[in-house]
């Protein structure tokens, strides 16, 4: 067999195997069963049956692992661009581990206090945790990160933190890096794939610039021109609609340039929570195209990985409200896709 017909296999292999899997996924119907579940270890036999889990952390931290055990495996399915754009999904999960220490550090957390919200992660994945969380300075947090691009853009909030010393500040330079790379990597697509691809990873871009705004003129009281600087570049939220949405008098004001980019609709209230909902609700429908659009190959792949860490959300959200003991009907209207009434009234 040539190797190029032993590729057309490998795809058709993933394409199946994805197709299959989002059958299999907890959304629609399947989640509102779901809803219905009173307890965390009762979820948990229905997620993975034959598990002992009975505390919603550690259901968390078992979801995790298997969705990065999962897109490491798809991307090992895959080849040159394709692969490499695929396997950068898994480090958001670094990115996430990496904020828990960011907070650790800026707060002067104990690292003991802070391992029970790391998610175990593969080789390559690997974190320095004590050096980050013990890290006697910025400087010295930032030489701990992974080198390349998480590590560059810390570096480059260097002032930002200097004038503002909160882990917003590292969160948001973390997730700067990750998702400027995100856009590079499905910006070396090719063929069909890459127009999806890309506007998805630019949607993920506009939620942040969007939130960046959002929550850190109302909420941070941040200067726009610290946040400017914070923009990640290439989303649909130009420089001059960011600096719009910094300028405006209130959140529904600050949402209004992303309309028709990151956002499908007005909001209909000046409501952090709203805005949100309404641009993770996009994403959501760019994944379902995205995943739809393609029959093979980093499309599939890719779609399915972003409605993959949509249902993640939803699931961990499902166990913290049954560890608290919120009424199923609550429950269901804190899930992706929810109605913007639901956004308002929860």
């Amino acid at each position: 067999m040539t190797p190029a017909l032993t590729l057309q296999k490998d795809l058709d292999f993933l394409s199946a195997r994805v197709h299959g899997r989002r059958s299999r996924l907890a959304e629609g119907s399947n989640l509102d069963e779901l809803c219905r579940i009173r307890t965390v270890p009762e979820l948990a036999r229905r997620l993975y049956p034959g598990s002992n889990i009975l505390f919603a952390l550690d259901l968390q931290r078992h979801m995790v692992r298997e969705l990065v055990r999962e897109l490491s495996e798809l991307a090992a399915g895959l080849e040159g661009n394709d692969a490499a754009s695929m396997s950068w999904q898994c480090v958001r999960f670094q990115v996430e581990n990496l904020k828990v220490l960011a907070r650790g550090f800026a707060n002067g957390a104990a690292l003991d206090l802070l391992r029970p919200h790391l998610v175990e992660l593969p080789d390559g994945l690997e974190l320095d945790a004590a050096s980050l969380a013990n890290a006697p300075s910025f400087e010295a947090f930032a030489s701990a990160a992974p080198p390349g691009h998480l590590r560059e853009s810390l570096e480059s909030a260097r002032e930002a933190y200097r004038a503002q010393p909160r882990p917003f500040i590292l969160e948001t330079a973390l997730d700067r890096g990750y998702l400027g790379e995100l856009l590079r990597r499905a910006g070396r697509l090719g063929g069909g794939e890459r127009e999806d691809v890309l506007r998805l990873a630019g949607q993920e871009a506009g939620i942040f610039n969007l939130m960046l705004a959002v929550r850190g003129v109302f909420h941070y009281r941040l200067k726009p021109e610290l946040l400017a600087g914070l923009r990640v570049p290439g989303s649909a939220i130009s420089a001059g609609r960011f600096a719009a949405m910094l300028s405006a008098g209130d959140v529904k004001s600050a949402a209004a340039p992303a309309v028709g980019t990151v956002l499908d609709a007005a909001p209909a209230a000046a409501d952090a929570a709203l805005v949100e909902t309404m641009a993770w609700n996009r994403f959501l429908r760019l994944a379902n195209k995205t995943f739809r659009n393609s029959h093979m190959g980093a499309g599939a792949a890719i779609g399915y990985a972003a409605i993959r860490r949509v249902e993640l959300a939803n699931l961990i959200t499902l166990s913290e409200g049954m560890r608290v003991g919120l009424d199923p009907r609550v429950l269901r209207s804190r899930l992706i896709p929810r109605s913007p009434a639901e956004a308002t009234d929860v």
